[in-house]
């Protein structure tokens, strides 16, 4: 069976937008691989998480910020799809 990802964010935050463009990018990356994106309002203020199944692969607090969308799918495939190229976003970015 494939694997859902949870998209845990904060409501009072607002970051309904950000969780919602995240699940698009992910479904339209991971179609083949992915049964679906669940957006979870979470009832612990300032938390934002992203789960493949039971597995957390992000965590905002403990990282200290939020991810750009292409580490966050860099996290997924290494889960999901670890042979699958995600073309420009594999690229590193030059210091």
């Amino acid at each position: 069976m494939k694997p859902t990802i949870t998209i845990e964010y904060c409501p009072k935050c607002g970051w309904l937008l950000r969780a919602a463009y995240m699940a698009q990018e992910l479904l339209t990356t991971f179609a083949d691989e992915l049964q679906g994106v669940l957006l979870q309002p979470s009832e612990v203020s300032g938390r934002y998480t992203i789960c493949i199944g039971e597995q957390k692969i992000f965590d905002r607090k403990e990282v200290g910020g939020f991810l750009e969308i292409k580490e966050v799918k860099q996290l997924v495939r290494d889960v999901i799809a670890p042979g699958k190229s995600l073309g420009h976003a594999d690229r590193k970015v030059h210091e």
